[in-house]
């Protein structure tokens, strides 16, 4: 695919990642991903923002050389995780001249991941400008987007924001700009449930941070580019700042039939009383279905059987994962079977720690659940649809 123009020279030259299905050999993508570079042409100098994987560096290199660019005077360095600075050795390879600009903290990560000459990094400090000419490159700080190095870039002339990772879909598409807003608003809220969740904080601060900029296009480096800036402004604004809905989260595992039996009732049980419920059978689970769930959820349930003495390790890897995310949450509870006895309930919540939730009253059948159990579960759906309605998760 050749390069793009998305405004006058302003030109979309990364890759597309079509079969890549993990990342960073933990996160799902079920749709590919992309690596967007974006050249600028100045009227008197040249700026690549961002690279791209090293896997697909070459991409790179021949986009640019079928633009016909003899010099790039700067290369932008946002974030300086691999899939986006890894093919800068390349570029300053090609072009010798180029000089790496990053915050203070990017050029020493740059330094020690690629080994780049930290004489050929320029750091530059927040809001601060660089001129290409008649265009004009802005720099805003956004740390923990999502790790401490991050920034953005916005070139004031043509309105466009340059936010890296902030904004990205994993999705790998032909469409330069957003046409389905459906898929990319679910690949977005899959990558931000993945990767920006447990900076939710930070983000709020970046998103005001953000306002006073008229902004006609914001161009990420995952994913199309948007249009439509408002669409995903919107989205992040709903997930960062919204209190959460009247949605429980049951993600658990079953080995021999009692947990599932509890986790059926539980849910009718909950329907009945006006609360959605999704729930995720760890044997089979996509991990970024459960997170993409935790952003909006206000209640956590864990199911699980004693294994040993504690919790199967799929469900401690779910609370593991719960726990690193920290989604706003504001109950959990834990449901589940044992034969003779275990620490289940406080081994996960011990594993539940970042959380700042309620812990519900738990509910474990020793073997086979009876009628005891069962009232347990609709006191437990009582009191979750009781809270919900206290704090208007509706």
């Amino acid at each position: 695919m050749r390069p793009r123009e998305i405004r006058p020279r302003v030109y979309c030259v990364g890759a597309i990642d079509w079969d890549r299905r993990l990342f960073d050999a933990l996160i799902p993508l079920p749709d590919g991903t992309s690596y967007n570079s974006y050249l600028i042409k100045g009227s008197e100098k040249t700026a690549l923002i961002d690279s791209v994987d090293p896997t697909t560096q070459d991409v790179l290199i021949n986009h640019l050389n079928q633009l016909g660019i003899k010099n790039i005077d700067y290369v932008i360095a946002n974030h300086a995780e691999q899939d986006h600075s890894g093919a800068i050795p390349r570029a300053l390879e090609k072009y010798p001249q180029a000089k790496v600009i990053a915050t203070p903290k990017c050029k020493g990560v740059l330094a020690d991941l690629l080994m780049i000459p930290e004489d050929k990094i320029i750091t530059v400090s927040d809001k601060e400008t660089l001129s290409l000419g008649d265009k004009t490159l802005e720099f805003i700080y956004a740390s923990w987007v999502h790790w401490p190095e991050t920034m953005l870039t916005y070139l004031r002339e043509d309105k466009i924001l340059f936010p890296c990772d902030l904004f990205g879909s994993h999705l790998a598409t032909t469409d330069l700009y957003v046409t389905d807003e459906g898929q990319v608003y679910e690949a977005s809220k899959r990558y931000y449930a993945e990767i920006m969740m447990p900076f939710r904080t930070s983000i709020q601060k970046h998103l005001e941070k953000i306002e006073d900029y008229a902004i006609d296009i914001i161009a990420p480096s995952h994913g199309p580019v948007y249009d439509k800036p408002e669409f995903i402004l919107k989205a992040y604004h709903n997930w960062v700042f919204d209190e959460p809905k009247n949605i429980v989260v049951l993600p658990y595992i079953s080995m021999h039939g009692s947990t599932r039996k509890m986790v059926e009732y539980l849910v009718e049980a909950l329907t009945q009383r006006g609360v959605t419920v999704k729930q995720f059978d760890l044997a089979v689970t996509d991990i970024g279905k459960l997170a993409m769930a935790l952003v909006d959820a206000a209640t956590m349930i864990i199911g699980t059987p004693t294994v040993l003495t504690g919790p199967h390790p799929n469900v401690a890897y779910a609370a593991f994962l719960a726990n690193v995310l920290r989604p706003k949450l504001k109950f959990v509870s834990i449901i589940g079977s044992y034969g003779w006895g275990g620490r289940t309930v406080e081994q996960l919540a011990g594993m539940l720690s970042n959380l700042k939730v309620e812990l519900l009253e738990p509910v474990l059948s020793k073997g086979f659940p009876r009628e005891a159990d069962f009232k347990a579960l609709d006191n437990l759906a009582e009191t979750i649809a009781k809270k919900h309605k206290e704090l208007n998760f509706v």
